[in-house]
């Protein structure tokens, strides 16, 4: 079939349009990532400063001394104990709110839909701000009297507030593709709702509550802005750690402390991307 485009001449115009998208595109992919990769190469620079642009060397030494700060170790922990408390609780809610959503209807439903997407539309600062006030206002400040990880509460409820609607949109995207004619035929063998819940229609959302989870993760242990406002002295997690150290000066320590941060980050992103995609092939 060759034969049919000898004659055909290629259009310039077409060919300089292909050209310039893909400039675009890697223009795109400069702006973006070249930070993130420069952050992470100069993380092994054996360098006294953070910021120096000059490569001395290649050096693990700074992941040592990351791992050997007792805070920085300290913030961490929190920041782990707080996104694995926050994505239980989130993934629950979610669940419920995804099952209530989808099955029901009841007066008000969109207006219910609204008030569940309202802290992903919200900006964080707004969230934050508007929990700080509320925290306040209740008494709900974190004091050095409080045993960890309890002074960790207010943290957990501000994550647990913006974390759920993202994973009730992900769940309910996997009932979508649930076939009710199981659940109908289950019941006419004799299954009851709670046998139907537990055998039928929880297997079929496993895949959107793990990739659920992971999301719900992911935003919990890189959050600043809303962890910012809410948390108190005794409770810093590691992105406002970081936040904290580059104020004073860019160490290396804090090169390799948010190359960690990032490369957890990445792992569990891809692995709710990957789930995701189960969730729109079955």
């Amino acid at each position: 079939m060759n034969w049919l485009h000898r004659g055909k001449k290629a259009d310039p115009f077409d060919y300089s349009r292909k050209w310039s998208l893909r400039c675009v595109f890697i223009a795109g992919c400069v702006f973006l990532y070249a930070p993130i990769v420069v952050l992470i190469v100069f993380s092994f620079n054996d360098s006294r400063r953070g910021g120096n642009v000059l490569w001395k060397g290649f050096t693990t030494k700074y992941y040592e001394r990351a791992f050997a700060n007792e805070e920085l170790m300290l913030a961490f922990g929190n920041s782990l104990t707080i996104a694995v408390v926050s994505t239980i609780i989130s993934v629950i809610l979610g669940a419920l709110t995804a099952v209530v959503l989808w099955r029901f209807r009841f007066p008000f439903k969109p207006l219910y839909e609204g008030l569940v997407s309202l802290p992903i539309v919200i900006p964080e600062i707004c969230i934050g701000v508007s929990l700080a006030m509320f925290f306040s206002t209740m008494g709900w400040t974190s004091t050095g009297n409080t045993v960890w990880p309890f002074n960790l509460t207010n943290i957990i409820i501000a994550h647990i507030t913006f974390s759920f609607p993202f994973a009730a949109m992900v769940i309910r995207t996997r009932l979508q593709s649930f076939n009710r004619e199981m659940e109908e035929a289950a019941k006419d063998l004799g299954a009851s709702d709670y046998r139907v819940f537990k055998d039928i229609l929880l297997p079929h959302m496993k895949p959107g509550l793990i990739a659920g989870a992971l999301l719900a993760f992911t935003l919990s242990l890189d959050d600043f802005v809303i962890t910012f406002f809410t948390s108190g002295p005794n409770a810093v997690t590691l992105p406002v750690k970081i936040y904290s150290m580059v104020r004073f000066s860019i160490t290396p320590e804090i090169n390799a402390a948010s190359t960690l941060l990032i490369l957890i980050t990445l792992v569990l992103t891809f692995t709710a991307l990957k789930y995701q995609r189960v969730n729109e092939n079955h």
